[in-house]
C-alpha cells in the first residue's frame, strides 16, 4: 500500500469524525450524519485528484473509503451525546486530520513530479477544502478562515517543508513526517496558546 493511500485511509477516518461532530451539533438525521462525514472525509481528497488529474479519484477507486466515513458518522450518531465538549473534541481531532491529510496531499504531489509551487497548494487542498466544505454547507464560518487562527497558514508551512525537504533529498518518511509535525505543531499552538497571525483592520480615511 502506498503512503498516498495509508495517509487517504487516516485523513478520512478522522476528518469523518469531525464531519460528525458537526453533523451531531447541528442536530440532523441519521443521513445527514453521513453525507456530511463523507463530505469532510474525500471533499479535499477529491479536488486534489481531479486537479491533479488523477484517475480514478481515489475513493471511486476504492469504496472502502466511503464506508469508513459512513461507519464514523454512525458511531458518532449513537456516543456523541456521551461527549460533554463536542466542539473541543471537533477541533482537536480536525487538526490532526489536518496534520495527516496535508502529508497525503503533499505525497500525491511529489509521486507525479509536479514543481515546488504545486506540491504545496496541493498540500494545502487537501488538508484544507474538506473542512471547508463541511461548514459552508452546515451554514457555519468555515473554521479554516476563523479570524486569527493558524489553519491554512499552518497547512500551507507543512507542505512548504515538505517540498524544502524533498529537494534537499531528504527520504520520503522524513519529508512527510516533516510536513506532518509542522502542520500539527502550529495548529495545536494555535488552539492552545493562541498563535495566530496578524489580521487586516481598516483605518478611516484621512481628511
Amino acid at each position: 500500500m502506498s503512503a498516498v493511500a495509508l495517509l487517504d485511509y487516516a485523513s478520512v477516518l478522522i476528518f469523518a469524525l469531525t464531519g460528525a461532530l458537526v453533523a451531531s451539533r447541528a442536530q440532523l438525521d441519521i443521513v445527514g450524519f453521513a453525507f456530511i462525514a463523507s463530505l469532510t472525509a474525500v471533499g479535499g481528497g477529491t479536488m486534489r485528484d481531479i486537479m491533479l488529474d488523477r484517475h480514478p479519484i481515489f475513493w471511486m477507486g476504492d469504496p472502502t473509503y466511503i464506508l469508513i466515513a459512513v461507519s464514523a458518522a454512525v458511531l458518532i450518531f449513537f456516543t456523541a451525546h456521551l461527549v460533554e465538549s463536542r466542539y473541543r473534541w471537533l477541533l482537536w481531532l480536525d487538526s490532526f486530520a489536518l496534520a495527516v491529510a496535508v502529508p497525503a496531499g503533499v505525497s500525491a504531489a511529489l509521486m507525479m513530479a509536479q514543481p515546488l509551487p504545486i506540491v504545496v497548494l496541493m498540500g494545502v487542498a487537501t488538508g484544507c477544502l474538506g473542512g471547508l466544505m463541511r461548514d459552508v454547507v452546515i451554514g457555519e464560518v468555515p473554521l479554516v478562515l476563523r479570524k486569527g487562527e493558524l489553519y491554512v497558514s499552518a497547512a500551507f508551512a507543512g507542505s512548504l517543508t515538505a517540498a524544502i525537504l524533498d529537494r534537499m533529498g531528504f527520504e520520503t518518511i522524513i519529508v512527510l513526517g516533516g510536513c506532518g509535525v509542522v502542520t500539527w505543531a502550529l495548529r495545536a499552538g494555535s488552539l492552545t496558546f493562541g498563535w495566530s497571525i496578524p489580521v487586516y483592520k481598516t483605518r478611516p480615511p484621512h481628511q
